[in-house]
C-alpha cells in the first residue's frame, strides 16, 4: 500500500487515475464479444436474450454500486488514520452486505424476473432464453456486489492497478469462455451466462486474495463479532451508503427522463440522442480515474487530519480532470461527426445528431465540477452534503424540462441536462469548505 504521508504529486495522481482510465476502456469490449458469439448462431432471439437479460441484472446490481464509493472514502480515511486494523474492518462489512444481499437476490429471483419482464416485455422466444440466461447469471450477484467492495478498497490505499489487474482477468477469461461454450461447445445463450458466472467469481476470488492481509488483520483485532460489527460503526457505513444511493438514484432518474421524454421528439431525435449518450458514457469513463483519485487521497488526508493536503489533493486531482475535459471537448467538437459515423450508418440519424454535437462537446467542461466534487466529497465522506446538493439540482432540472423543451425542442432536453450539472456544480462548490473541516483536529 502506498504511505499516505508520501508527498501528493502529480505523478501520484497519474499513479491512481491511470490504470482506473485502462481498466474501463476493457468495459465495453465484454459487451461486443458476448453480442458477437450469440450473433454467430444466426438468429435475432439470442442476441435479444443476452442483451435483455444483462440489461436486468445490471439494473438490479446498479442499486448496490453505493458500496464501492462508501467502502472507498471509509477505507481511505482510516488509511490516512494509520489505523490498517479499521482499513480491513471497513471492508470485511461491506463484503457482509455484499453477500447477504447477493443471496437475496438468489432467493427473490422468481417474483424480481417477473417483475422485469413486466417492465420490459420481449416476444416469447426473446424471453423463454432471457430466463435461462438469468438463471445462470443470477448465481453471481454476491460475486459482483462484492466486486463493488472491493474495488473501493483497492481504490482508496491506491491499489488501482489491482482494479486493472481484476478488470484484465474477468473480462479476458469471460472473452475466452464465451468463445470456447458457444462457439466451440455450442452451449448459445447458457454458454454466456456459464462464462460470465465463472468469471466473475474468479474475479472475486481474485480480490479476496488480494486483500487477504487486510482481511485476515480486521478478523485477529476484533474480539468477536460483536467488536467488528458494533453499532456504530454499521451505523455509519449505513448512513455514508444510504446517502450515496439516494443521490445515485436521483442522478439515474433525471437521466432516465432525459432518455425517455426524448421518444416525445420522434424516432429519429431518440435515435440520434442514443447516439450522442455515448459521448457521454465516454466522458465518465475517462474523468472516473481523476475522481477516484481524489476519493483516495482526500480519504487519507482527511484521516490524517491535514486540511492542507485536503486542498492540495483536490487542486491536483481537479487540474487533471479539468485537462482531461477540455481534450475530450475538442474532440468531440473536431471529431464528433466522425464518431455519429462509426456509431450509425441511418443517414437521418447522422444529420440528427450533428445537431446537437455542440451540447456533447460542452457536457465535460460543464459536468468535470461535479465529477471532481463527488470525488472530493466521497473521500471527504460528506454524503449528506452530496445527497442535498444533488436533490438542490434536480429540482432545478424539473424546472429547466417543463420550461425549455417546450420552447426549443430537443435542445431544450441538452440544455436541461447541462442545467443539472451546472446546478451540481455549484452547489457542491458552496459546501467544499466543509471537506477541509472533516479534516481538522478533532476538539
Amino acid at each position: 500500500m502506498q504511505n499516505p504521508t508520501v508527498p501528493l504529486t502529480h505523478r501520484r495522481v497519474l499513479n491512481i487515475a491511470l490504470p482506473i482510465v485502462l481498466s474501463n476502456a476493457t468495459i465495453p469490449l465484454l459487451g461486443l464479444v458476448d453480442t458477437g458469439v450469440v450473433g454467430q448462431l444466426g438468429r435475432p432471439e439470442p442476441i435479444g436474450a443476452v442483451g435483455i437479460g444483462a440489461v436486468i441484472l445490471a439494473s438490479i446490481y446498479w442499486i448496490f454500486g453505493f458500496l464501492r464509493m462508501g467502502t472507498s472514502g471509509l477505507v481511505a480515511q482510516s488509511h490516512g488514520a494509520g489505523d490498517g486494523a479499521q482499513v480491513g474492518a471497513h471492508l470485511l462489512r461491506a463484503l457482509t452486505i455484499a453477500a447477504v444481499a447477493g443471496l437475496a437476490f438468489v432467493l427473490l429471483q422468481v417474483p424480481l424476473f417477473w417483475a422485469a419482464f413486466r417492465l420490459a416485455p420481449a416476444s416469447a422466444g426473446v424471453e423463454d432464453l432471457a430466463r435461462d440466461y438469468l438463471a445462470i447469471r443470477i448465481w453471481g450477484a454476491p460475486a459482483t456486489i462484492g466486486l463493488y467492495a472491493i474495488t473501493g478498497w483497492l481504490i482508496a490505499v491506491e491499489r488501482t492497478r489491482g482494479v486493472l489487474a481484476l478488470q484484465l482477468v474477468q473480462n479476458g477469461l469471460n472473452v475466452a469462455l464465451d468463445l470456447w461454450f458457444v462457439l466451440g461447445l455450442g452451449l448459445g445463450v447458457a454458454g454466456v451466462a456459464w462464462a460470465s458466472l465463472i468469471a466473475e467469481w474468479c474475479g472475486l476470488g481474485l480480490g479476496l486474495f488480494m486483500a487477504r492481509h487486510v482481511l485476515r488483520a480486521a478478523v485477529a483485532a476484533a474480539r468477536n463479532l460483536a467488536t467488528l460489527f458494533a453499532r456504530d460503526k454499521l451505523d455509519r457505513l449505513l448512513r455514508v451508503n444510504g446517502d450515496i444511493m439516494i443521490r445515485s438514484v436521483l442522478l439515474q432518474a433525471s437521466f432516465t427522463t432525459f432518455l425517455f421524454l426524448g421518444a416525445a421528439h420522434g424516432d429519429v431525435t431518440l435515435a440520434a440522442n442514443q447516439v450522442l449518450v455515448q459521448f457521454l458514457s465516454i466522458t465518465a469513463f475517462a474523468l472516473d480515474g481523476f475522481a477516484f483519485a481524489a476519493e483516495s487521497l482526500v480519504g487519507q488526508a482527511v484521516g490524517a487530519r491535514r486540511p492542507e493536503r485536503v486542498r492540495r489533493a483536490a487542486i491536483l486531482t481537479s487540474q487533471w480532470g479539468i485537462g482531461g475535459a477540455l481534450i475530450l471537448a475538442l474532440i468531440f467538437w473536431s471529431g464528433g461527426a466522425a464518431i455519429i459515423d462509426l456509431l450509425t450508418n441511418a443517414p437521418a440519424v447522422r444529420v440528427e445528431a450533428r445537431q446537437y454535437l455542440v451540447w456533447v462537446g460542452l457536457a465535460p467542461l460543464i459536468g468535470v465540477a461535479g465529477w471532481m466534487f463527488d470525488g472530493i466529497f466521497i473521500g471527504a465522506t460528506l454524503t449528506r452534503e452530496m445527497r442535498n446538493a444533488m436533490v438542490q439540482a434536480v429540482a432545478i432540472y424539473a424546472l429547466a424540462i417543463v420550461a425549455l423543451p417546450p420552447l426549443i425542442g430537443n435542445h431544450g432536453l441538452w440544455a436541461a441536462l447541462i442545467t443539472l450539472n451546472i446546478a451540481r456544480g455549484v452547489a457542491m462548490a458552496r459546501l467544499y469548505p466543509r471537506a477541509e473541516a472533516a479534516a481538522l483536529p478533532a476538539g
